[in-house]
């Protein structure tokens, strides 16, 4: 409780104003055997999700994010998805912006809106690429941008891309079928494809540190939804080691997938989940 209470006087408290959680679409992993020539890709964005509803942008967990009324003044009355966005390897600053009640201009004005789906909207994906670009010229706002698509010819040059990016400081790519009528929930038209796997868990207890991490945390003990039990210590700071997450807070973690026994292999900490 204590470390939450850190984390949100940290951060800024989140709002407490909610709606209903908005109705997304959510990717499946990619699959080998799929015809990538037939999918549209892009870069895997390490931003805030935000749905803007016409009105407001709303979080993944159905709370209202307060962004300044300048950065949406622009913005269509009409249902977007979309990543508040600043550059690669730096979600930790866009989650500190976008979570404080009192938003700070300086701070948004490094940010955009990079939409990528138009929830609701006729037509094939193809189709809805087009009308993002035009909706985006339409509107003419620096803070409303769309995210990249562009086309590969075959899974090698998929695989080299990745790599690329990767290299880059990028989390990885998504691809989405070509021919996708929009639609929500979990689904094979949305893809997502990295060199590693990201799964959550829940801290339930730690493991003392050792050596030069005597007195504080050696790794931390999670639990799956599943209710498989292990222990991270790979990729926590040292600021981490001695202000762990707290026990029942979720956490993110990559691996490479699985021991004999069905353990994560390799499992390195990424983030605490956002709360919001």
């Amino acid at each position: 409780m204590f470390k939450m209470l850190i984390f949100l006087l940290v951060l800024g408290s989140f709002p407490l104003l909610a709606v209903t959680k908005p109705d997304l679409l959510l990717a499946q992993d990619y699959q080998n055997n799929i015809d990538v020539s037939q999918y549209w890709v892009s870069e895997k964005l390490d931003g805030v999700r935000a749905y803007w509803d016409g009105k407001q942008l709303i979080s993944r967990g159905g709370n209202i994010i307060q962004a300044p009324a300048w950065f949406t003044a622009d913005f269509p009355p009409r249902p977007l998805d979309g990543e508040l966005w600043l550059a690669r390897q730096q979600f930790a600053q866009i989650l500190s912006t976008v979570s404080k009640q009192q938003p700070v201009s300086s701070e948004w004005q490094q940010l955009a809106y990079y939409i990528f789906e138009l929830p609701q909207a006729e037509g094939t994906f193809t189709e809805r690429i087009r009308m993002m670009q035009l909706l985006v010229q339409q509107q003419n706002s620096p803070y409303l941008q769309v995210v990249p698509q562009f086309r590969v010819a075959d899974r090698a040059t998929l695989l080299a891309t990745l790599a690329q990016l990767e290299q880059a400081g990028a989390e990885g790519l998504m691809l989405h079928h070509q021919d996708a009528h929009y639609k929500t929930g979990r689904s094979a038209d949305l893809l997502k494809l990295k060199t590693y796997q990201d799964a959550e868990a829940t801290v339930i207890g730690y493991r003392p540190g050792r050596g030069k991490y005597q007195g504080m945390v050696g790794a931390l003990i999670v639990r799956t939804p599943e209710g498989l039990e292990f222990a991270i210590g790979s990729g926590l700071t040292d600021a981490l080691r001695q202000t762990p997450p707290a026990i029942g807070s979720e956490i993110t973690y990559r691996y490479n997938g699985y021991t004999s026994k069905g353990i994560p292999r390799f499992a390195r900490f990424l983030r605490e989940r956002q709360a919001f």
